[in-house]
């Protein structure tokens, strides 16, 4: 006699579960903060403001690169529960849109020490001795820039991410598919964001940004409606014929 059962509930988290790991960890993350303090200290344009600025405020500028490393290790919190969450859509589809979100928050991790190294190059002395305040203030100015530049090239990792991720919500069937959809728009106009300095840089794009809500809707769904996600049912019966079958075949395999 079969019976049904809540698929994937010995593999440790279920659904409603991972949904609100997903939703707790993108309103917990901290980027926010180290975007709104960031443009305060560094200065477009005006290097020698910038230095001083970093200078004057490390403890304020450390503050931001913490909550840029904490954001980024999320990602690897997210891509796990965001795995577990879409595995009964494609299990295989699921596990590549994690590896890119964890490929992209390696890379902004990797940019992230260009930060750090900034930092300790304003706050050391014989820097200052040794290169002169212009190479000093040149040298800072690439470290800077090149943080920009390598999250920039990340999040088009991130932005085909979230492609795949609005796909596997679109093919679900306990996920709205128009959140599925929100979030493949969300990934291309990330893409498109971060890809137009190399392939349109005369044209005016600003208004792409208008599409990164996609995963403010996610979130706010999973918070208020995450935690009723039911369980995809399998049969168990099935389980019951095909394993007796399988151990059957091994032993007569054995025996020859």
């Amino acid at each position: 006699m079969s019976s049904v059962r809540p698929s994937g509930c010995d593999e440790g988290m279920t659904l409603r579960q991972a949904a609100l790991v997903v939703g707790f960890t993108y309103l917990l993350n901290p980027v926010t903060y180290a975007e709104y303090v960031f443009p305060k200290l560094v200065i477009p344009g005006n290097i020698e403001q910038t230095s001083q600025n970093i200078s004057v405020h490390g403890g304020l500028f450390l503050a931001a690169v913490f909550c840029y490393l904490i954001s980024f290790i999320g990602d690897v919190v997210l891509a796990w529960a965001l795995y577990v969450l879409l595995a009964p859509v494609n299990r295989s589809l699921s596990l590549l849109a994690a590896w890119f979100q964890l490929v992209y928050a390696a890379v902004a991790v990797f940019g992230t020490m260009n930060l750090v190294t900034a930092f300790r190059l304003l706050h050391t002395p014989e820097y200052l001795t040794a290169f002169g305040t212009a190479q000093m203030h040149a040298q800072a100015l690439l470290l800077l820039n090149s943080f920009r530049y390598d999250w920039s090239m990340g999040l088009v990792l991130f932005g085909i991410h979230l492609v795949l991720l609005g796909y596997l919500i679109c093919r679900s069937s306990y996920i709205p598919r128009i959140i599925g959809a929100l979030l493949v728009i969300d990934g291309l106009g990330w893409m498109t964001n971060s890809l137009s300095p190399y392939l349109f840089p005369n044209a005016r794009l600003g208004f792409v940004s208008i599409t990164f809500f996609g995963e403010l809707v996610f979130m706010f769904w999973l918070l208020i409606r995450g935690w009723k996600i039911k369980e995809p049912a399998v049969d168990s019966g099935v389980d019951s014929v095909i394993a007796p079958t399988f151990a059957a075949a091994r032993g007569s395999v054995s025996l020859g």
